[in-house]
């Protein structure tokens, strides 16, 4: 039977980790894990890269922002790790963190380690061989429906996350916060943009 599950590869050039400041991090944190050290890159996801690190017989998963990125709201890699931290008790399929690291002397900026979870990734391109019938393709439609009404329903008070945001004045800021965006990351430079964003 074939394997579709989303697997991890070789480390794209210019997103490398420092294995010799990681390994050191991380078995000081996980000491009873005294085997082999190796990291590999899920492929895909530019925005937070997404790294998968095998200490001995345990196997993280790692993020962090991209290199040289000057956005910092997009990719608070804090934030990220204490929402997942609280979510996981109320929403059990998101992913249990392990450990937050605010130390840029460790990888150069912010990460955190989670467990993996394993499945299968649903990008542009499916897998060869894995077929999407029009019955598949719906029940994936209703589960991904019924997903997102279980996430709106959570009690985000319960879940400890009133301290999670500002709804006073949100959609303000999300504009004006994704015109700093691409003007901060920019690559080409259209005109149609200062139009709209002006």
């Amino acid at each position: 039977m074939t394997d579709f599950r989303d697997k991890p590869t070789f480390i794209r050039p210019g997103e490398e980790l420092d294995r010799g400041k990681l390994e050191p991090f991380l078995r000081s944190h996980f000491p009873s894990e005294a085997e082999s050290f190796s990291i590999t890159q899920f492929p895909s996801g530019h925005s937070n890269l997404t790294y998968c690190v095998q200490l001995g017989n345990r196997q993280m998963v790692l993020r962090r922002p991209p290199f040289g990125s000057k956005v910092k709201s997009a990719h608070d890699m804090g934030r990220e790790f204490h929402v997942l931290s609280k979510l996981h008790d109320a929403y059990s399929p998101a992913p249990k963190v392990l450990l937050y690291c605010d130390d840029a002397s460790v990888l150069g900026a912010p990460f955190y380690l989670m467990e993996p979870i394993s499945g299968i990734i649903l990008r542009r391109d499916p897998p060869p061989g894995l077929e999407l019938t029009p019955e598949v393709a719906h029940k994936l439609c209703e589960s991904f429906i019924d997903n997102l009404a279980q996430l709106h329903g959570i009690d985000f008070a319960a879940a400890g996350l009133t301290d999670l945001g500002k709804p006073q004045g949100y959609l303000e800021r999300q504009v004006r916060g994704w015109i700093e965006r691409y003007h901060g990351s920019k690559t080409h430079d259209p005109s149609e943009v200062d139009q709209i964003s002006s």
